[in-house]
């Protein structure tokens, strides 16, 4: 999937005068810092990131050496390791003769539509009920694209049971669930690319319990110290951190190691490794306007900072909903936020970026309310795979040989 000048243009275009220059500023500060060899990492969700198809440009942009580290949600491990994308027929699992009190608020379960080749490989893994399977593809229902596994049989009980030998495999080799099982990952998904290149994609604390028996897993393969002490060194490296549509950034970004905001100051003062997001460029995607106005109002008067100075809560001193993460954020010298759609913003950030560095990308995607964004959605659909599990053991293997286990 190449890029289309045009349809770039047109989204630039489309955006708001302020959505422009801001993104001309973070485009600045992005290949400022990668001239001067610097590290840009990205902290996303879940979400929108996989339907937008955020990750898999994510995953190229590892490939071509602009993103140098990723943390991210245990639900884009689990849907990566299925995929990413997929086609499943939703029907109504009640008539289908499911148990009401057993499925999801809407009654309804999911069958992935698999061809015959994808359908052996997972019978060589797990059982899977031939006449169950058919009998749901035949059930009145309609076909959607949306992300991979979850809920829909058999590959979310596919991933859901290689959860359990991934991260013992993880165990057995002393790397993160994340790494071992990007091993055997596609080679557009962000699990996979970083395996590849040796880059941290790493699911942050916050964010370990969304992937069902792959957030569990994740969580069991470090403990909670580790993956803490990981994520801090992986953001003290970048020089660009970028946020895209995600939730409880605060205890990502400014965790138990950072001293600007005063959570590590304890750590510090026991002699322990810290490190400061005072110079760090934060770059946040968000559509939340009160994030925009909450930022605006720390730039004009310090209203944030003098809530924290007095004890006050910071909703009622400043008059809108206020989250978290937006104290942390605005009151971090370096952030800039963008007021805009992550199916836009990115596509624009990456493409221009690119440009700026002379990188040529080999694959680039689109806000998927446009045509070109839905050709996107089928192509991930069509291209990237689930999980090899035979490529995983075998780099398991090497791993094992290499340190002597």
């Amino acid at each position: 999937m190449s890029i289309d000048r045009e349809v770039i243009e047109n989204m630039f275009n489309s955006l708001p005068s302020k959505a422009q220059a801001r993104l001309k500023r973070a485009i600045k500060l992005i290949v400022n810092a990668k001239e001067k060899g610097g590290k840009v990492v990205a902290v996303v969700g879940s979400g929108p990131n996989l339907h937008e198809g955020v990750t898999t440009l994510l995953a190229e942009l590892i490939h071509k050496g602009i993103i140098d580290g990723v943390s991210t949600s245990s639900a884009v491990i689990n849907h990566e390791m299925a995929g990413t994308l997929e086609k499943v027929k939703r029907f109504d699992g009640v008539a289908f003769g499911f148990e009401r009190e057993k499925l999801p608020s809407d009654g309804f379960f999911e069958v992935s539509i698999l061809s015959n080749t994808e359908l052996e490989e997972f019978q060589r893994e797990i059982p899977v009920d031939m006449a169950l399977y058919q009998r749901m593809r035949r059930a009145k229902g309609d076909t959607i694209i949306k992300v991979a596994g979850n809920m829909a049989y058999p590959t979310g009980l596919r991933t859901e049971r290689l959860a359990r030998d991934v991260v013992a495999m993880a165990k057995r080799c002393g790397v993160p669930f994340e790494q071992m099982a990007g091993y055997g990952a596609d080679h557009l998904t962000m699990i996979g690319a970083g395996a590849e290149h040796n880059i941290p994609v790493l699911v942050t604390v916050p964010q370990l319990i969304g992937g069902g028996e792959v957030g569990l897993a994740v969580g069991d393969s470090l403990s909670l110290s580790e993956r803490c002490y990981r994520i801090a060194h992986l953001l003290d490296s970048a020089d660009v951190i970028i946020e895209s549509a995600l939730a409880l950034s605060q205890e990502v970004h400014d965790g138990p190691f950072e001293r600007f905001t005063g959570h590590g100051v304890w750590a510090d003062w026991e002699g322990g490794w810290t490190y400061s997001l005072t110079d760090k460029k934060i770059v946040r995607i968000d559509l939340d306007p009160n994030l925009e106005k909450a930022w605006m109002q720390e730039r004009k008067s310090k209203m944030v900072t003098d809530a924290v100075h007095r004890g006050l809560p910071k909703t009622k001193l400043m008059r809108i909903p206020f989250r978290m993460e937006m104290s942390g954020f605005a009151r971090i010298p370096g952030s800039l936020p963008i007021a805009g759609d992550i199916g836009e913003i990115w596509p624009l950030l990456a493409t221009m970026v690119a440009d700026a560095l002379n990188v040529k990308l080999d694959f680039m995607s689109y806000k998927q309310s446009l045509p070109a964004g839905e050709k996107v959605r089928e192509w991930i659909v069509k291209h990237v795979q689930p999980v090899n599990r035979e490529r995983m053991y075998a780099a398991a293997r090497e791993l094992a040989v290499a340190s002597g286990r």
